[in-house]
């Protein structure tokens, strides 16, 4: 083959390397095009002031979840018998503190009961807001919670009978649903609309009560979306 032909011979080559390329970056452009702006927040990280949706379960003193908006996490406990409250995704402000002392979220039981007004606390809430900074779109992270108030909470005899509760009835490792005030992170018997549901676990029992563990050490979040400020 002539030096002419050979030249000729990688000219086409060349045109169709790049039509095949210019094919593929069309196709890409259509993709990129048809997901809109959401693309972007794929490469996205929450930075303070944005408002971030998260799906998220708590877990208790004891590793087990009790509140919940992953449908997964919540079908597994029920199959295995545990008390548990399913929720909605939560929308918050990433990196802002929570001048209340209680942040309210609904949840179903999963005993079929009526919707309840359950509590987070300001510690656990804004652990959350400040623990999804960096995170990204579908990222998944536990988050440890720190609280410099005691969540235990000890119970007589006397007290348990006057919500109707037999000392006998109660064992250690049971799930216990008690009234808190949004007037401070502590127990109370009261039924006004500012009283909210709190899911402790009994942690020990003797003659004279029980001891009730009211701590959420941990709590997993996912991000769902991130909707800069």
């Amino acid at each position: 083959m002539g030096e002419k032909k050979k030249k000729e011979a990688a000219m086409k080559t060349v045109n169709k390397v790049l039509i095949v390329g210019a094919c593929v970056l069309f196709v890409v452009l259509m993709i990129i095009s048809g997901m809109g702006s959401g693309w972007l927040t794929m490469f996205s990280v929450v930075k303070p002031g944005d408002t971030v949706v998260i799906d998220y379960t708590v877990f208790d003193a004891a590793g087990k979840p009790v509140i919940t908006s992953e449908q997964t996490t919540y079908n597994q406990a029920v199959a295995q018998g545990q008390d548990i409250f399913g929720s909605k995704q939560l929308t918050i402000i990433s990196n802002q503190t929570m001048e209340k002392p209680i942040y309210a979220v609904q949840g179903y039981a999963s005993t079929g009961s009526s919707v309840q007004q359950l509590a987070i606390f300001s510690s656990e809430y804004n652990a959350i807001s400040s623990g999804i900074i960096g995170m990204k779109v579908n990222e998944q992270k536990r988050i440890p919670i720190f609280s410099a108030v005691s969540m235990t909470n000890e119970l007589s005899v006397e007290q348990l009978a006057l919500s109707k509760i037999n000392l006998t009835d109660v064992s250690i490792g049971d799930n216990f649903f008690m009234g808190v005030s949004d007037n401070s992170e502590k127990v109370t018997n009261s039924t006004t609309p500012n009283t909210y549901l709190r899911i402790g676990e009994v942690t020990n029992k003797s003659s004279e009560g029980v001891v009730v563990d009211l701590s959420y050490p941990v709590v997993e979040v996912s991000v769902v979306s991130i909707n800069k400020q």
